[in-house]
């Protein structure tokens, strides 16, 4: 192994992966995996997580809500008391909701609060405790291109995941003199259970291959790099930063 690849190798180094029985959260995992990281995976549904845990070979899955912080605590506490470190963290958890702002239902709003940014302190929060007694540790938030922009009927969605950016920055802020490093991934249009019904939308598919350079949705794949990179040691003196992999998106007009 060259001293170049070593930076990015995560031998020895353990993942938690919230929100990672499907999706992008099941693609960052499988990635960290291949990595060489050994990774935990973490969702609310115990019969998909397993099959995820099945299919990654993996024997670690923590079945918690995200959104609950006394469930996250305990688990995070139990896990490392009994286990081990948890080396890396990628906040992952999140859902959408669709309607025009002026109809949004006040209880799809606060479901969106708890599930896109007050996952990210609950389990952010209970994972740091630890990394900062060990003076390092990595965070990684998934944020949005919605961090920067807006579309119609999502902006209850883009609030959520502005903070998601600014809370990233807050982590760093706080926590890069315990010697972690906190980031976030602001992933573009992709393929997921996420954006299916967008998909299935010709007219939107048509849209949005001509609102981004590179003219296609992405592919979670293309997903991994940036985690592995923000993972490992390659990115020691990076801090409160937001990656974009979007395709060009936020670059152009």
């Amino acid at each position: 192994m060259t001293q170049g690849t070593a930076l990015f190798d995560l031998t020895g180094k353990r993942a938690l992966v919230t929100g990672s029985s499907q999706g992008i959260g099941y693609a960052l995992a499988k990635g960290l995996k291949e990595a060489g990281a050994e990774v935990i995976l973490n969702g609310r549904n115990a019969e998909k997580l397993a099959k995820a845990a099945v299919d990654l070979d993996t024997p670690h899955t923590l079945v918690f809500d995200a959104t609950d912080h006394d469930a996250v605590r305990k688990t995070v506490d139990d896990f490392e008391a009994a286990t081990g470190a948890i080396d890396i963290l990628v906040n992952n958890a999140g859902m959408q909701h669709r309607t025009e702002l002026e109809n949004f239902p006040a209880d799809a709003f606060e479901t969106l609060l708890q599930t896109n940014i007050a996952s990210v302190f609950h389990v952010g929060q209970a994972v740091a405790r630890h990394m900062i007694n060990r003076k390092a540790g990595k965070i990684i938030n998934i944020a949005s291109v919605q961090t920067a922009l807006a579309r119609p009927g999502i902006a209850p969605y883009t609030a959520t995941k502005g903070a998601v950016g600014n809370l990233t920055k807050g982590m760093a802020t706080d926590w890069a003199k315990h010697g972690l490093q906190c980031n976030a991934i602001a992933p573009g249009y992709f393929d997921t259970p996420l954006n299916a019904a967008l998909v299935a939308d010709p007219e939107f598919t048509t849209w949005l291959e001509k609102r981004t350079p590179a003219g296609r949705w992405g592919n979670v794949d293309e997903l991994v790099g940036a985690c592995i990179f923000l993972s490992s040691a390659a990115s020691s003196f990076v801090n409160g930063h937001t990656l974009y992999v979007d395709g060009g998106i936020t670059a152009s007009l």
